[in-house]
């Protein structure tokens, strides 16, 4: 794409037809095994989470274990993180699909290997491999959303991506607990669900094809948008502070104002994670491009950290997590789309692996930003509060630099979001 390429407009242009089927069995095949595919990264990030104090039980006798268990949980996303702008790079030069299914296989292998393992330095390594793998599965499943789907199905397709990690998280927690009554090792063995996904991506998910330019610029010449990718990436990472502090602070904001029921904050966390979902679904529908709606989204996601902050009460705190939620909901799909609207198939690799990067970057970091904040104002819920005036910060950032960029000049362009 050259650099001086216009950036999309804000409406949607429907009338390039999609490069696949969008009906019929096989269609519905193709975006199942994307989205069983998007999942598995948060499988890795959560499964574990119920059975990491019979494992600290388990290698108690190893030096450094109180410090080294947690990393099994944590490693595979800085991994994710590091090396998802890597596996962008790979796909744009081997193909989506081969590395999507040598990756899903890899999965399954390092996923199980503690099944076997006996060192505690074993499993962890163990984890940042199943960390790389997650890295290529992430980016090639989104990256196949971005060739196969354009306009408002991109958008309803990434929107359901959002969905469906996020009521997953919750399944794979309970389905980690479950299984961890039996043994701490026994969660290990869902990781061999990968092995069910290669037959299915390998027959359903077809080459993408390569929609032609209006202007013809060789490979080699065409430069990356490095500048426009960065400002994306860079909001990518907030807003991923933004969208796992509920998940992650919820039950600590709880315990402070009294609950101490695990019962009674896992349904407030579960009503909660219900607002990310409807707020998915309400960016599914949309009919506009989402750019011109990140301001909104990030005012939405202020309210509802404002709300929780000031919250001196269960029920009060629920509502702000839900308001919070439901930004977030649209938050992470905007974001992603507006990245993907600048990149042509031959860099939609690298820079969903960018992106892919930011986002799970910003999830690694975000206990300790609030950790960070909370030692500086006193309280939890005062760090939350931060975060919510952060977000409005960045609210009216965003909206005043769109107002000066429509006044510079608003040219439309063709394939807006496509």
């Amino acid at each position: 794409m050259p650099a001086s390429s216009p950036l999309p407009s804000t409406t949607i242009d429907e009338s390039a037809p999609p490069p696949v089927s969008v009906s019929g069995p096989a269609h519905r095949l193709r975006v199942t095994a994307l989205m069983a595919g998007s999942c598995l990264p948060v499988l890795g990030a959560v499964l574990i989470a119920p059975v990491l104090p019979r494992m600290q039980e388990h290698f108690a006798s190893t030096p450094g274990a109180k410090a080294l268990v947690p990393l099994a949980l944590t490693v595979p996303a800085l991994a994710l993180a590091l090396l998802a702008p890597v596996a962008g790079v790979i796909l744009d030069r081997l193909g989506r699909k081969r590395l999507l299914l040598v990756a899903t296989v890899l999965y399954a292998l390092f996923g199980t290997a503690p099944l076997w393992l006996d060192s505690l330095g074993a499993i962890i390594a163990s984890r940042a491999l199943v960390g790389i793998t997650e890295a290529a599965i992430m980016t090639c499943c989104t990256t196949l959303i971005g060739d196969y789907y354009t306009g408002q199905r991109r958008m309803k397709y990434l929107a359901l991506q959002t969905m469906c990690t996020s009521a997953s998280a919750t399944a794979f927690f309970v389905l980690g607990g479950t299984a961890g009554a039996a043994g701490w090792r026994v969660p290990f063995w869902v990781y061999a669900v990968s092995l069910l996904l290669v037959p299915v991506m390998a027959f359903t998910l077809p080459r993408p094809v390569v929609r032609p330019r209006t202007e013809v610029v060789p490979t080699a010449r065409r430069p990356f948008l490095w500048r426009q990718m960065a400002g994306i990436c860079a909001l990518t990472l907030f807003a991923a502070i933004v969208f796992y502090t509920v998940p992650v602070e919820m039950a600590y904001l709880l315990d402070d104002l009294g609950v101490a029921n695990t019962g009674m904050i896992g349904l407030a966390t579960a009503v909660a994670s219900a607002g990310t979902v409807a707020g998915a679904i309400a960016f599914a529908r949309l009919k506009r491009s989402p750019g011109p709606m990140l301001p909104a989204v990030f005012t939405v996601c202020a309210a509802g950290f404002g709300v929780m902050f000031l919250a001196g009460s269960v029920p009060l705190m629920i509502v702000g997590a839900v308001i919070n939620c439901l930004g977030t909901g649209m938050l992470l799909p905007s974001l992603l789309t507006s990245a993907m609207s600048r990149l042509q198939y031959e860099d939609r690799g690298r820079g969903t692996g960018l992106w892919t990067s930011a986002f799970f970057g910003g999830s690694f970091v975000c206990p300790l930003v609030l950790l960070a904040l909370e030692s500086a104002v006193g309280t939890l819920a005062g760090a939350v509060g931060v975060l919510g005036l952060a977000s409005a910060i960045v609210a009216a950032g965003l909206l005043v630099a769109r107002r000066q960029a429509s006044a510079a000049e608003p040219g439309p362009l063709p394939d807006q979001v496509a």
